[in-house]
């Protein structure tokens, strides 16, 4: 894709004809006197290159697509936009720095909309953004000689390794620090073998399990802004970055401990599909540097600047909507069930099937036979939409009954399940997870005694909704939910019956919608439903009221339950394997 216009080239071309004799340090020099750019061209060997014709200029101005690097630049509309916002702030700032500053749309507009604007710095880790970013401003005040001119430094270097205090002589009480860091996480950048990566990976300390299960990846937005914040919170100025939601909401998330001195804390709410034709929710943050710190974030709609709601942190409790949650809060507390996670196996092609005329039929449709011992029905987030779920559309083979489990057993006792397993064992040697490093053959994960209860009060984490439905057998046999979905399982169809009713209460729809985030990954996490505390939505009803739901609960039924939430205590997780090697009686799964 051309990313120069004609006029622009013929401008740019016609200046370098007429100064092709001139040496490095002159042709500098006069492109600062125009532009305020200094060190345009950095070697003689850059400024060489430069005198070429206008067809092969042309062709030097080619660009690739780098959206897969989460780099979606910000069109020049937007930028104004977003700095005249700004300006309604009463913000004129003498520098600005833009860390990522791509094509350079935002300090085109920084110069255009900041009166008093007189150092500006960008920073810029791909080499063709750097040189469109100095020729659209050079052609800008080719056109435009009248405007005041900044001192304006463009410099080619990876932000992850830039040193502001070392490389960058700020000087001044009105700072403001202007952007669009790259929407993509560490992660993926792994994956698309990118060198362009921080090189601390988990960079907000999680230990042990989370580390390993997924906490340790992170926005690589979140973490320039946090970089940057902690490199510019001391200072006089301000904060304005375009960014995912979720990196809002982390940072807002981390602030109670962090404690980072910034004030003013705002989320302008775009639509990213009209401005970046991407699909997820994204914001314009902002927020005051050396100020006394805040944990909460006022939310605005970009474009009328009508308020939407405040979240934030309300003492120790994180949560989405200020005002709902008041409203609601007597329900934040602790859940006296443990809530669970289904099953992670990270080898659905064969550990996930259907059952096709007296067969099982893999997502390879591959037919094979298996014992029924092993087999049963599996159910994902997408199948818990009815209030009663008993039959399954997928079926798995659940080969341990506790984490850490020998496996060697099954050959023994399931000769026609062993043999699909190993029959397919790359798959599950394969496994990219450290979780099953170490474990015996076939390992699963998310399976305890828990898991073969047969009644299960359980929600998707992956949807919108936050209704919760009853998973009871299927032919006789407990129904596994996989690592989507959170359950709570019970011996007792009742205590289940009364539960799901707790649940599915119009007050704790409402608690769940006040501390629950729509953007998130999962808008449902364990650590969410922990703070349900049933007792006390169960020390607002009377037996009547549930009596209402099922002629089978009775009186007694309804006592008993109350009793043990009162009293029940909370079991131990097993999630501790990962720190020992545990092992399990060898008997027969």
């Amino acid at each position: 894709m051309k990313i120069f216009e004609a006029n622009t080239i013929s401008r740019i071309v016609d200046f370098f004809k007429e100064r092709k004799n001139l040496a490095l340090d002159e042709v500098n020099s006069a492109i600062s006197t125009i532009s305020g750019i200094i060190k345009f061209f950095e070697s003689e060997i850059e400024l060489s290159n430069l005198h070429l014709s206008l067809s092969e200029f042309q062709n030097l101005a080619e660009e690739p697509d780098r959206a897969e690097y989460g780099d979606f630049q910000t069109n020049l509309s937007l930028a104004d936009s977003v700095c005249k916002l700004l300006t309604t702030k009463q913000i004129s700032p003498e520098i600005v720095i833009e860390p990522t500053c791509g094509k350079g749309n935002f300090i085109l507009s920084s110069i255009k909309n900041f009166q008093g604007l007189r150092q500006v710095y960008g920073i810029e880790i791909h080499k063709p953004y750097v040189w469109q970013t100095k020729f659209n401003i050079f052609d800008y005040y080719l056109r435009n000689p009248e405007k005041d001119k900044p001192t304006i430094e463009i410099i080619n270097a990876n932000i992850f390794d830039f040193n502001f205090e070392k490389t960058l002589n700020i000087k001044s009480d009105n700072l403001l620090i202007l952007g669009n860091p790259p929407w993509v996480t560490n992660s993926m950048l792994s994956t698309l073998n990118s060198d362009n990566l921080p090189q601390k990976a988990n960079f907000k300390n999680h230990n042990g399990l989370d580390a390993i299960t997924g906490k340790g990846n992170f926005d690589i937005a979140e973490y320039i802004t946090c970089s940057l914040l902690d490199n510019f919170s001391t200072q006089y100025g301000n904060l304005a970055f375009l960014v995912k939601n979720t990196v809002i909401k982390n940072l807002i998330h981390e602030q109670n401990k962090a404690r980072r001195q910034i004030g003013q804390i705002e989320k302008h709410v775009i639509n990213a599909k009209d401005e970046f034709n991407v699909s997820v929710g994204a914001s314009l943050l902002f927020c005051k540097l050396n100020s006394e710190p805040e944990t909460i974030c006022n939310e605005f709609d970009f474009y009328t600047q009508t308020k939407k709601q405040s979240f934030g942190w309300i003492g120790q409790k994180f949560v989405s909507n200020l005002d709902a949650y008041e409203k609601t809060s007597y329900i934040d507390g602790k859940s006296p069930y443990v809530w669970r996670q289904g099953v992670k196996h990270d080898a659905s092609k064969v550990m996930e099937f259907e059952r096709r005329n007296g067969h099982f039929l893999n997502h390879m449709n591959e037919e094979f036979e298996l014992e029924e011992d092993l087999v049963y029905g599996l159910l994902k987030s997408s199948d818990l939409k009815a209030p009663i779920v008993n039959k399954t559309r997928k079926y798995t083979i659940i080969t341990q009954r506790k984490v850490g489990q020998e496996t060697q057993l099954i050959a023994e006792n399931f000769p026609k399940t062993y043999l699909y397993l190993t029959r397919n064992i790359d798959f599950f040697k394969d496994r990219k997870s450290s979780i099953y490093k170490g474990k015996p053959q076939f390992s699963i994960f998310g399976i305890g005694d828990y898991s073969f209860k047969p009644y299960k009060v359980a929600i998707s984490g992956m949807y919108k909704t936050t209704t919760f439905s009853l998973v009871i057998p299927q032919n006789n046999k407990a129904i596994m939910l996989d690592d989507t979905c959170y359950f709570i399982g019970f011996d007792n169809k009742e205590f289940a019956l009364i539960t799901l009713f707790l649940l599915n209460k119009q007050e704790t729809q409402d608690f769940i919608q006040s501390i629950s985030f729509e953007d998130s990954q999962r808008k449902i996490t364990k650590e969410l439903l922990m703070r349900i505390d049933l007792f006390t939505l169960a020390q607002n009803m009377d037996y009547e009221q549930i009596r209402n739901i099922d002629n089978a609960i009775s009186k007694e039924s309804w006592e008993n339950y109350l009793q043990e939430i009162e009293h029940k205590e909370e079991p131990l997780d097993l999630f501790n394997f990962l720190e020992k090697d545990n092992q399990y009686p060898q008997d027969r799964i």
